[in-house]
């Protein structure tokens, strides 16, 4: 039997804000959360591009130290938004620990600062050095250290998926987690994702191309999504977390309902692992409407992946028109903050959510001069008071990694 599932709490630590009235205010104001690259000392010179979406404020963990030794940074960003949701949420801790709360959460690639630490010592000839290397370093930076840090922070012992697809590693748990509770494998799951601040990823991106070093000097003026002058993404970092929930048993204990997630879909191109696909997201679009029972006209907002690449804007464009035409309002919300890697599905799904809350849209920043082969989309270009009550959010990845998530607003 399928299950209504509803969102009953949500967090987000973000390059424009911690909590909801910073991150409302940043998207009303047009505030940037993009900033100089901070130096490391290792890869900074050799890196084109200088701009970074950072979390440059400082937050009160309040964590104890039985639950810190296996943490590293980006664990810090997912414990605290999943110790936020828990706490917002009203769940109590007979729940919490009863088996049927699941933690659907992951990252890009763990923790690489503490990676980073790891191999360097390998290239070490001090044995001091080598031995230096912690017994929990690997619990700080394997792959799924968000998730089961959360699991032993609060003592959860539910079911643990652990995605890791790049860009669509915080929609795929979404997605998985709707899923799991959808079809009664839980009745509520923690989902999200969290990267860490690391020069090691823009690097990667740097060396493809994929970023924007036109900007250097006014890090604010980009990314550029579907701008004609864009020139490229800017790798960002953060953390967020959904709590999602079976219906009746959020109704049956007087929980908040801030909205629902009405359809998932996710799929693969089937061939290079870098260039976007038109038909592969397409497909995925169609899919979420499918999954939904939902018809293309029903949608009245569209998150957009919108990385500011070349392609990437023209393909998803593309896409959208192909599905929806320009009756939904389109936005890229990576234009305030950047490319948040893993958790960019559930920031961008997040602040969606608010601006459901408060009647507006918030507009694709830096978006000046609309390149022409993605002029056929109805472009948020200014902060618009509307109605929204089905929103689209959609996340594309390296991989070929396609995904879209619909939700309904919290209204009955």
């Amino acid at each position: 039997m399928k299950r209504r599932v509803v969102i009953t709490a949500c967090s987000a630590i973000t390059p424009i804000g911690y909590g909801k009235n910073d991150i409302i205010e940043s998207l009303r104001q047009g505030r940037s959360g993009v900033k100089p690259l901070r130096d490391d000392g290792l890869l900074t010179e050799r890196i084109h591009s200088k701009v970074f979406g950072t979390v440059d404020y400082d937050i009160d963990y309040g964590f104890a130290r039985k639950d810190t030794k296996t943490m590293g940074p980006v664990a810090y960003y997912a414990c605290q938004v999943a110790k936020d949701v828990l706490a917002d949420s009203g769940l109590d801790q007979d729940f919490i620990t009863s088996g049927r709360l699941g933690v659907s959460f992951s990252s890009t690639h763990g923790s690489p600062t503490v990676q980073r630490n790891i191999y360097k010592t390998f290239f070490s000839k001090d044995k001091a050095e080598f031995s230096s290397i912690g017994a929990v370093d690997y619990l700080k930076s394997m792959v799924h250290t968000t998730a089961v840090n959360i699991t032993r922070m609060f003592g959860i012992t539910g079911r643990v998926v652990a995605s890791s697809t790049a860009c669509t590693t915080s929609s795929q748990s979404i997605g998985f987690g709707y899923e799991m509770v959808k079809f009664g494998m839980q009745d509520a799951m923690i989902c999200g994702g969290a990267d860490e601040y690391d020069t090691t990823t823009v690097a990667v991106f740097d060396n493809l191309l994929a970023c924007s070093v036109d900007y250097n000097d006014t890090p604010q003026c980009t990314p550029r999504p579907f701008d004609v002058n864009r020139d490229g993404l800017v790798v960002g970092e953060g953390g967020a977390a959904v709590l999602l929930e079976e219906y009746e048993h959020a109704k049956a204990r007087g929980a908040t309902i801030l909205g629902e997630v009405i359809g998932f879909s996710c799929n693969n191109n089937g061939g290079d692992l870098i260039l976007p696909n038109l038909d592969g997201i397409t497909t995925t679009l169609r899919l979420a409407l499918d999954d939904a029972e939902i018809k293309a006209e029903d949608v009245d907002f569209i998150s957009a992946h919108a990385t500011a690449t070349k392609m990437g804007d023209v393909i998803e464009s593309q896409a959208i028109d192909a599905v929806y035409g320009n009756g939904p309002w389109v936005a890229g919300l990576k234009s305030y903050m950047g490319h948040t890697m893993g958790t960019c599905g559930a920031i961008e799904l997040i602040l969606s959510l608010y601006m459901m809350e408060q009647g507006f849209l918030a507009p694709t920043l830096n978006l000046e001069t609309v390149d022409e082969r993605c002029a056929m989309l109805r472009h948020v270009r200014e902060v618009t008071e509307t109605e929204t009550r089905i929103a689209a959010i959609q996340n594309f990845a390296f991989g070929g990694v396609n995904t879209c998530l619909l939700i309904a607003d919290g209204r009955p």
